[in-house]
Formats: C-alpha cells, structure tokens, sequence
C-alpha cells in the first residue's frame, strides 16, 4: 500500500526539525566569531594608513624632519579598538593628504609595540617634527581633540604679509609662484600649513598669508571676499589667478601643481633666457638620495644648512650598488637620530675630477669616506683604513665611522687657512658659476 497524507507530514515535521537543529548548532559553533570584536582596516573603506613594524622607518621616521604623523596602537580582536575605529578614521579623512594618520596592530606587531611603551590599547602615538620627541596623546579619544593635538604640531612655512614686507616677498625668488590667502581669521589655518610645508611645495612656492585688516595689501589685490586665494607668477609678477574651487587641502594642491611643473615647479632660465628647464632638470641632486658633490651642487648638498656631511669617495664614479649601500645606511642613521636633534647629509665625491679635493683629503685608499664639519670651523675626520689597510670604505667601515663621530671619539682636521679649494669646471650647458 502507498504511504498516506498522514506519513509524508511526519517525515515534514522530523526533516524541519533536523534543519532547525543543524542550523542551530551552527549558530552556537560560530557565535564566539559572531560575537568577538574584530579591528578591520579596509583600504576602500578607511583613511587610514595600517603600516608594519618593518615599515615604521621609511613612512614615519624618515620624514621627522619636516611632517608630522600619528599611530594608533591596536590589538585584532579589542573591542575597545573596535569602537574606536570610526571615530580614528575621521581624524584620517580630516587629515588626508596633510598628514599621516596610520595605524599598527599589536597583536601582529607585539615585540614593536613594547619597544613603543605600548602597555595597553588603543593607544595612539604623535610624531611631531624633529626636535620635538614623540610623545603618547593623552586627551581624549575624539577626532576634534586628536586632530586638534595634531594641527598644533603641522610644520608652518608661510610668510605673514603686511605692508613693510609684501614687496619684499613678491620680488624675490621671481622663478617661484606666490600663493596667497586673503583670510578674515588672525591664524593660519591647519589646511594653509599643510600645503606651504608639502614636500615639493616648501622649497618651490611661496605662501603668504593677508589678514582683513592689512587694508592695502587688500585693495592692492582688489580682493572683495574672504577668504580668497590669489597666485601670482612669471619673473616679473605679470600672472595674477584667483582660484575659483574648492577650499580643500587636495583641490587646492592641484590647482597649485598645476603651476609646479607637476610638483618641481621651481624654473630656471636656460641659456640666453631661453627655453626653461624645471628645477629637477636644473638641480638633479635635489631629488637623489645620494647625489654627488660638485662645484654646482655643493650648496644645496652640503655647505649651506643644517648637519654634518657624510661623503663617500670614489676615484670615479659612483656605482649604483654603492649608492644603493648608502642610502641604505642614511636611512638607518636618519632613524637613529631622529630623537637627538642630530642631522647628516649623504653624498659621494669623483675625487678622480676634483683633484684639489684629493690632495687635501688624501685618503690611502678608495674607495674611502669622511664627515666634514662645514660649520664655523671647516674641518673633517677621514676613515682610517689602518696600517695595513685592512679597514675598507665599505658598509662596515662607514658605520664604524660615523660611531666614532657619534659617540666624540673622532679626531677632525682643520681645513688649511679655513678656504675650501677650487672645484674642478665641469663641461655642462652654460650656467652660473658656483662658488662657496
């Protein structure tokens, strides 16, 4: 006989409960993982930048001297960290592109985040500007005081205009752009700071800032609201522009990069005030980790600013394997020092063209390195390669060096007379002679 309707609603009701039940068991097996919180940090969805321990140096570390930055501390699986996620990333969407705003997990990362003095999370970490140590914030875990505490620290480059100096600021440095902001505030806003101490920008426009009350700068301009922004170009000032956008850190630096020469915008006149050549093209050693030391680069390179100079010697020229080594160990000693105020300034030398160089430093061998102090007192302390030269100018050899420089145990020697010799005249295009 065929079942009857009886059978197959039994077989329905014991089939529904089997389901119910292995659903249930699921649930019970997954809840630990549906319950527990979860620290996700997505690049589509966040600001946020997640670094690694191994890449500490290179995006905080490396550019204390200029930038300030944040690290919030977090453990995977903190609910406190959690909660907090959202409210870090507004600090970051506040941020982008004025600041690093980053974050590390603990939980991955632990051995780093001791050597931090991280004891608990989340903690977050600010890294203002050299000299300036870095410090725990210790306010509250909100985005305005966060982010607040992190605008105190933004590096600021502009120039407050009133009428003695504005002339002054518009004549000089003719090659630069002039970007000013016209501004019914008595500060400078985060967003102004930002983009006067932007890495390509701070030594290739000038940025001013006119308040409302310097009523003749203000009619010179014919501004008429506030705030406005107004660049002005070409070596004689004939290009006034007001920008019409957004006023927004990353609208605003497209619309100055426009006029950078897509971010080296310094120019400089070619031969017979002709053709232009950006400033990379003009000053190449202004963008190479290690560029070399001559008569035209020697300025900017070495003798004019802060630190002491750091230069590899060749009797000729640089390998790129070698300059890879020591860009290595820059970033290693840039890292070091990062806390003690203390600087150095990377190079190598072709001492088999600047022959003048190579009787007064006289190394014993090559390749070789000294530090040369160019401050006050000219003077250097050159790599003793030892009696039977078995100390090379190598990796180990520098950073034996430069301990000894470190820890006040080298000897330096007085320059003769105090006066640097001639630079050898190297064939180029036509260009201004440098000079020390």
């Amino acid at each position: 006989d065929s079942p009857g309707p009886c059978f197959f609603q039994c077989v329905s009701a014991c089939n529904s409960d089997l389901m119910a039940r292995f659903f249930a068991a699921a649930l019970l097996a997954s809840a630990p993982g549906l319950c527990q919180a979860k620290v996700t940090i997505e690049a589509m969805k966040h600001d946020i930048m997640q670094i690694q321990a191994s890449t500490f140096d290179g995006i905080i570390s490396k550019f204390r001297d200029s930038a300030v930055a944040s690290t919030w501390f977090f453990k995977d699986d903190s609910k406190e960290d959690a909660k907090f996620l959202d409210e870090y990333n507004k600090v970051a969407a506040e941020m982008k592109g004025m600041a690093k705003v980053t974050a590390i997990s603990c939980t991955e990362f632990s051995k780093f985040c001791e050597q931090q003095g991280i004891k608990e999370t989340p903690a977050i970490m600010i890294y203002p500007p050299n000299p300036v140590p870095a410090f725990k914030f210790d306010g509250k875990m909100e985005q305005k005081a966060i982010s607040g505490k992190i605008a105190r620290f933004m590096p600021d480059m502009t120039e407050k205009l009133t009428q003695e100096n504005i002339d002054k600021y518009l004549s000089t440095e003719p090659s630069k752009p002039k970007v000013m902001l016209f501004s019914n505030k008595k500060t400078v806003p985060m967003m102004w700071k930002a983009l006067s101490s932007e890495t390509v920008f701070k030594r290739t426009v000038k940025f001013g800032f006119v308040t409302e009350d310097q009523a003749d700068i203000v009619q010179r301009f014919k501004v008429k609201k506030f705030p406005t922004v107004i660049m002005q170009r070409g070596t004689k000032g004939e290009t006034k522009e007001t920008y019409n956008g957004e006023l927004k850190f990353l609208p605003l630096k497209d619309w100055v990069n426009l006029h950078s020469e897509s971010g080296m915008g310094d120019k400089v006149s070619g031969a017979a005030g002709g053709q232009e050549e950006s400033a990379e093209e003009a000053k190449p050693w202004l963008v190479q980790e290690v560029p070399e030391l001559t008569a035209k680069s020697q300025k900017d390179v070495c003798f004019k600013g802060e630190g002491l100079c750091v230069i590899y010697l060749k009797d000729g020229e640089a390998s790129q394997t070698e300059i890879d080594m020591l860009t290595g160990l820059s970033k290693k000693f840039t890292s070091q020092l990062s806390d003690r105020g203390a600087k150095m300034k990377w190079m190598w030398m072709n001492l088999n063209v600047e022959t003048a160089y190579k009787e007064l430093f006289a190394p014993t061998q090559f390749p070789s390195a000294l530090v040369f102090n160019p401050h006050k007192r000219l003077r250097f302390t050159l790599l003793d390669h030892g009696e039977d030269g078995e100390v090379k100018g190598n990796e180990q050899g520098i950073t034996n060096l430069l301990d000894k420089v470190l820890g006040g145990d080298a000897r330096f020697k007085m320059v003769p007379g105090q006066k640097l010799p001639a630079w050898a005249q190297r064939e180029a295009a036509p260009a201004k002679k440098a000079e020390l």
